[in-house]
């Protein structure tokens, strides 16, 4: 798949081949749920906590007499019966997690970036720099590219003036290519790739092509 690659001012900077065993495949909304489902349960904090009723603090003493009342029998008010009573049952601190194998996540990756080629939401930066890290200036050049709402994908390393200046806008984000995920890629619309990035992608899934791995 072919591509065009512009510049931030909107220029023509030739083309570039997608690699088809990254951005090839035909999409599987399950797999994607899967990997979506997983980084949202490992990112609650599931540090919830309800006191049961050996960590209220409440009098020991018999509510009243055993018998002779005509009511239920009662000991002290730490049960869940009582108001100020331990939860019964109630969340205690615990991983939300899930497991998922390195191999099909790497897989729903490669099936995301598929969904955004097929969709035609990819766009081809030649790099991703900003001269004087002013704001101003790289809002116009998004509006240029109308570029509203986009995850922005650079190489290793990223551009400390085009970072600060694009920090302010919202609905952009912007990560190094080892930091590329499915959950941020669904939660824009436009994914913007720097060439820097797309070779970064092709080797990292060369292998996994080579050997058919998740086809």
């Amino acid at each position: 798949m072919k591509v065009d690659v512009t510049t931030l001012e909107a220029g023509s900077a030739g083309s570039v081949e997608l690699a088809e065993h990254v951005f090839g495949l035909e999409p599987r909304s399950d797999l994607i749920h899967r990997m979506v489902r997983y980084q949202t349960l490992k990112r609650m904090a599931g540090t919830h906590h309800a006191q049961d009723r050996s960590q209220v603090t409440v009098t020991g003493k018999k509510v009243y007499k055993q018998k002779g009342t005509g009511g239920a029998r009662h000991g002290d008010k730490s049960v869940p019966q009582w108001r100020g009573g331990g939860k019964g049952h109630g969340p205690k601190p615990r991983s939300h997690a899930i497991g998922m194998p390195k191999k099909v996540r790497a897989l729903a990756l490669r099936h995301a970036l598929s969904a955004k080629a097929k969709a035609g939401d990819i766009v081809v930066l030649d790099k991703a720099g900003s001269e004087n890290g002013k704001t101003s200036g790289l809002r116009d050049a998004f509006g240029k590219l109308s570029l509203q709402n986009a995850l922005i994908i650079d190489g290793a390393t990223l551009d400390a003036s085009f970072v600060r200046a694009a920090r302010n806008i919202p609905n952009i984000d912007v990560l190094p290519v080892q930091g590329i995920n499915v959950y941020d890629i669904l939660r824009r619309k436009k994914l913007v790739l720097t060439k820097a990035a797309l070779e970064a992608l092709d080797q990292r899934f060369a292998a996994a092509a080579n050997s058919g791995e998740g086809a």
